[in-house]
């Protein structure tokens, strides 16, 4: 399994981005967003794997997925 970002780098992130105060967990929101948004990554890439017979989630179904995601993530 892939490490996290460690939460006291995040935080140096967010602090030096926003100029605005941050909440304390923020950082601990952003995480979850970023794991929602790669595990819905994942399961619309192997959907378009599996509608294209492939067995193997290669390089263009996550390109072609993503752009799709990125569009209805923004706003």
């Amino acid at each position: 399994m892939l490490k996290k970002a460690q939460r006291k780098n995040l935080k140096s992130l967010m602090k030096k981005k926003a100029h605005f105060r941050i909440g304390t967990n923020a950082d601990l929101m952003v995480q979850l967003n970023v794991l929602m948004f790669l595990h819905r990554l994942a399961e619309e890439s192997r959907t378009k794997a599996f509608e294209e017979k492939s067995a193997i989630i290669k390089p263009h179904h996550i390109k072609a997925v993503s752009k799709k995601l990125l569009k209805g993530a923004r706003g």
